[in-house]
């Protein structure tokens, strides 16, 4: 037998249901590396690309790791207390029609239930059990009928995961520029594949997606956008110097 993700002990259930879900924030770190390092790297290797020198790298680069960042972060705040706004709208409307016009949300209820497999008295029992409290009622009306939870992610704490993993990984490829190093367009590649390669195999714990696999996913994604922009680049320069 597989050994579980968790204890089964009662106390142990106990213990975790009364801490409640964990929020995760896995998607705003990942959102937020990947195109940390994809746009600056596109960045260095546009410029590389056009022949331009070191301090046009460094400079667009760094405008682009905090202009950009914080405009990405900004936009998973808006977006993330966009989701909640629409969660209190539909759980307001909700509320109104159970007291409003309970019969026909019991009616609603019974229909959810019905298309699960239940009938009968089964299915009455189920009707009565769940709205005899109105929390609970609730509660199912939002996950069923309209697909949300009462979970909500924190706008400003998506906002910084965005911000801090495109700031991190953001900064990688202009490293070998910054310092002054030999070959740093071909240590900036090297660099920046690393990461894509980190990325990707760290995700992987969150899904049924083999490490390897995941890292090479997001490997060639990344590199291919940094490839664009290198040809980008190179065909930019060639138009402007004939």
């Amino acid at each position: 037998m597989p050994k579980a993700d968790h204890s089964h002990e009662p106390e142990d259930i106990a213990a975790r249901l009364a801490a409640g879900p964990r929020i995760n924030y896995l998607r705003d770190w990942i959102y937020g590396g990947i195109d940390g390092a994809v746009t600056t790297f596109a960045i260095v290797a546009g410029v590389v690309g056009a022949e331009l020198s070191v301090a046009v790298v460094v400079v667009l680069g760094l405008a682009n790791v905090f202009a950009d960042g914080f405009s990405m972060a900004a936009s998973n705040y808006s977006g993330t207390k966009a989701d909640i706004d629409d969660y209190n709208r539909l759980r307001a409307a909700e509320l109104r029609h159970i007291r409003t016009h309970p019969e026909g949300e019991r009616e609603e209820v019974r229909q959810i239930y019905a298309r699960k497999g239940y009938s009968g008295a089964e299915l009455e029992r189920i009707v009565e059990l769940i709205t005899q409290r109105e929390d609970v009622w609730l509660e199912v009306m939002l996950a069923e009928e309209h697909g949300v939870s009462e979970v909500q992610r924190s706008p400003l704490v998506a906002a910084w995961a965005t911000f801090a993993a495109f700031l991190i990984c953001g900064l990688i490829p202009l490293i070998p520029f910054m310092f002054g190093l030999s070959a740093s367009a071909a240590i900036a590649s090297v660099m920046t594949g690393i990461v894509f390669l980190f990325i990707g195999a760290g995700k992987s714990r969150w899904s049924m997606q083999s490490w390897w696999a995941s890292a090479l996913e997001t490997f060639v994604i990344g590199m291919t956008a940094a490839g664009i922009a290198y040809v980008v680049g190179v065909l930019l320069r060639q138009l402007v110097a004939g």
